[in-house]
């Protein structure tokens, strides 16, 4: 399976985003196509992480986009000490 992104995390962690599942990301959320060049720079400095409460190995990274005036969303699913991004898109405030 081939990679996208493939970069460390803020915590250090490998963090990959394969072709298949953004594919199924923009299906899902088309308003995300033009933000892949952000990715890197949301999960290396993100605004915010938060856990998941039902699921320690998820992760939430969020990263403020002054021009659009919404947050960036990419969540992270670790597994075997690497990270994978399962979901992304826009909210306009952290939940």
């Amino acid at each position: 399976m081939e990679n996208l992104i493939e970069v460390k995390d803020k915590f250090n962690k490998i963090i990959y985003l394969s072709k298949e599942r953004w594919k199924h990301i923009n299906e899902d959320h088309p308003e995300i196509a033009g933000y892949l060049k952000w990715f890197e720079l949301v999960l290396k400095n993100p605004t915010k992480v938060a856990s998941n409460s039902l699921d320690a190995k998820v992760k939430y990274f969020y990263r403020y986009l002054k021009d659009e005036k919404k947050y960036l969303l990419i969540i992270v699913k670790y597994l075997n000490g690497k990270g994978f991004i399962i979901s992304s898109y826009l909210i306009r405030k952290i939940q």
